[in-house]
């Protein structure tokens, strides 16, 4: 594992760890208390697979858009441009956009997509007194959100380092804070939101993480609020099962789009929302809404709707295998390092094992990359392959 994936790892987390308490980083012999990671491993097998998916994040390099526009007679309050975070922070970014809405006279808001963002902000304007209708050329689970891995990484590919402004810094610690706690709320109630822990592998830990930081630049938890940030817990051999050294585990948030947006469907139609199936292609075809309030959240089609050249799309995909119900554990890293970039990681779904590791920028495919495929699943395979089954890893 790089440096480099090893903090995004870690800030994956980061607010976990902030709120529950941060752990001892590395192992020693008096860690007694510290649990031993029995798992069962992935039954990773090419016979297994039942799917692979293509999703093209919406990113800029600036990260996401959160601004009001005058339309002619029309106000339009802009909320996209997520890049890999939007089922992360679409209820933080949703309530920000509602909050800017309530600026506006008229009560009947017009959303635009029904993907994450768009049903979350859609919940966040009802909630606030507004009567909404969702239009969108697709709907769940035809939108590109169901095909997310959808953990919660508030700083996955959501902005460019060199490209933040302390603006912009703001608007996302405000984001993710909300975003976060709401979250938290859903869990056990029917949204596909739960707890499981997280997992990394590596042979080498960093001497200093801090030090490490202050010579390479902000890690990514550095885009965190400070007290939500936190460090994962490190375990040696024998305690984890893992073919590498040592593992850090971090209790995370994982998101099952399948369950979760057919939950918000449901969610915003009882509470009176309509959708209906339509697209847009230029600004002037908004004109024709009765509505004078627009919440845009359709991601990577405002490229085309309102000129942002500066999103482009991110292009990742999923291969999915059976699922396993006895796996309760999501992995980030394999045996072998491909580079730099994103690496290969798993997640257990009630819809399957969902093993990914793309984001290509720029790709406007939508055919599944065989090079890919074969790297991610024969990573995972390895990895897989070379768990203890006894759950304990003696040298």
């Amino acid at each position: 594992m790089n440096r480099r994936h090893f903090f995004d790892c870690g800030a994956t987390a980061a607010l976990s760890w902030g709120v529950l308490g941060c752990v001892a980083r590395v192992p020693d012999a008096a860690s007694v208390s510290r649990r031993a990671a029995h798992l069962v491993p992935v039954n990773c097998a090419w016979d297994r697979i039942i799917r692979t998916t293509v999703g093209h994040r919406p990113f800029r390099a600036s990260g996401f858009v959160l601004a009001d526009q005058k339309l002619d007679a029309k106000t339009v309050i802009h909320n996209y441009g997520h890049g890999g975070t939007g089922h992360s922070l679409g209820w933080g970014t949703g309530q920000l956009a509602a909050e800017l809405a309530l600026r506006h006279a008229d009560r009947r808001a017009a959303v635009i997509g029904c993907g994450t963002v768009g049903l979350t902000a859609t919940r966040q304007l009802q909630r606030r007194g507004f009567d909404v209708t969702i239009y969108a050329k697709s709907v769940p689970p035809d939108t590109t959100s169901n095909m997310a891995l959808a953990g919660f990484t508030p700083t996955s590919g959501v902005v460019d380092d060199e490209c933040r402004t302390p603006e912009w810094d703001g608007r996302f610690r405000s984001a993710v804070v909300i975003a976060f706690r709401q979250l938290q709320l859903l869990v056990g109630r029917g949204y596909g939101v739960s707890w499981l822990d997280s997992y990394s592998t590596m042979d080498e830990l960093p001497s200093d993480v801090r030090s490490d930081e202050d010579e390479s630049g902000e890690s990514r938890s550095r885009l965190l609020p400070e007290e939500l940030r936190g460090t994962p817990e490190v375990l040696g051999p024998g305690e984890h099962p893992f073919p590498l050294r040592y593992a850090t585990r971090s209790p995370s948030l994982r998101i099952e789009p399948s369950v979760y947006l057919d939950a918000l469907v449901r969610d915003v139609m009882r509470f009176g929302a309509r959708i209906v199936i339509r697209s847009f292609e230029t600004p002037r075809d908004l004109m024709t809404l009765s509505e004078s309030l627009i919440v845009n959240c359709s991601g990577l089609g405002s490229r085309e709707l309102f000129g942002d050249t500066e999103l482009v799309p991110a292009k990742g995909q999923l291969t999915v295998l059976l699922p396993q119900p006895d796996v309760t554990y999501r992995t980030s890293g394999g045996i072998r390092s491909f580079g730099e970039g994103i690496g290969i990681h798993m997640m257990p779904r009630r819809d399957g094992i969902a093993l990914g590791g793309t984001s290509e920028r720029g790709d406007w495919s939508t055919e599944p990359d065989p090079a890919a495929i074969t790297r991610i699943v024969e990573g995972h395979m390895e990895l897989f392959g070379a768990m203890t089954r006894d759950g304990l890893r003696r040298s």
